[in-house]
């Protein structure tokens, strides 16, 4: 099997700089598993490493859309398989960095997505009011109606969708295929922390991205034709941001309100770490990157990685 490094963990953890120093230590490039650094101009909200600070290492799927174009797990796997194919016949190893574990289960496991039949009910679900589709998903399938927040209704819409067409939850779904067996020679490493540091971490980057001009950067967005329903607009600290541009709330709340949605999509992305097999928990509180980097490169010589 083809080898595959996975580098993830939970937002702000710090996957960036160790990425970097692992790509070098490997003669690796970087294929990014964030759901929101694929669009061009938006790059505060989406902590997205600028072109100057990636010390050489080539990067995919960063800047590749538009922000009203639209962006889904079926498409990521498709163009990182396409990528992981390009860095190995460069002779390079492919390392997988980002914290959305959904597109990483599906690269890993190599699973397939079938296309729905487009006969209106996706529009229908889409003119749906978010508070309406939390209670069509908890009637069909409470187990995703739980791990679903009301906000992301992109994952709202697809639950419905999957059931109305196949019949079953899926939720179902997501058990069969967590369970299937890697499609690579895969080592996947998972970054932790203590939740309190973590959280800090979290307010703090917010913070930053408010000083660094977010506010500006949502509104450049809008200006060039961005849709507030657009996939783009509903990642994290751009959805936040739209009451703020519309009179509705304070910075400070908008602020507050990022900060929270933030701390709790952390938490979500360690519950869905914790349940995935074969990953490799690395603890940032106990050891310094240079540790962490030779922890990883070990047990990267043991599975023939390297």
């Amino acid at each position: 099997m083809e080898p595959l490094i996975i580098l993830s963990g939970p937002t702000a953890v710090g996957k960036t700089e160790l990425s970097l120093s692992l790509a070098q230590a490997v003669g690796g490039e970087i294929i990014s598993a964030d759901s929101m650094q694929v669009y061009c101009g938006m790059d505060i909200g989406t902590a997205k490493i600028p072109l100057s600070e990636r010390k050489g290492i080539r990067h995919h799927l960063i800047d590749i859309l538009d922000p009203d174009e639209p962006w889904d797990v079926s498409q990521f796997t498709t163009l990182a398989k396409e990528a992981i194919q390009k860095i190995r016949a460069c002779g390079h190893i492919p390392i997988v960095v980002g914290g959305t574990g959904f597109y990483i289960q599906a690269l890993v496991k190599d699973i397939t997505f079938e296309e729905e039949p487009r006969d209106g009910y996706r529009e229908q679900l889409e003119a749906t009011p978010s508070d309406r589709l939390a209670e069509m998903l908890a009637a069909v399938d409470p187990a995703s109606a739980a791990s679903i927040p009301v906000g992301n209704r992109k994952r709202m819409i697809r639950a419905i969708e999957y059931e109305h067409y196949h019949g079953e939850p899926i939720s179902e779904l997501n058990e069969r295929q967590a369970a299937q067996p890697s499609a690579y020679n895969c080592a996947y490493f998972v970054l932790t922390m203590d939740r309190a540091t973590l959280y800090e971490r979290i307010n703090e980057r917010v913070n930053a991205m408010i000083r660094e001009g977010l506010v500006d950067e949502v509104r450049e967005l809008l200006a060039s034709g961005c849709r507030e329903d657009s996939v783009a607009m509903q990642g994290l600290g751009y959805r936040q941001m739209l009451p703020y541009l519309r009179g509705e709330c304070s910075l400070e709340d908008a602020t507050a309100r990022i900060q929270l949605e933030t701390r709790h999509f952390a938490k979500r992305q360690m519950t869905w770490f914790r349940r995935e097999k074969d990953v490799v928990f690395l603890d940032k509180d106990t050891k310094t990157e240079e540790e962490l980097l030779q922890t990883m490169l070990a047990i990267l010589r043991e599975k023939n990685i390297l």
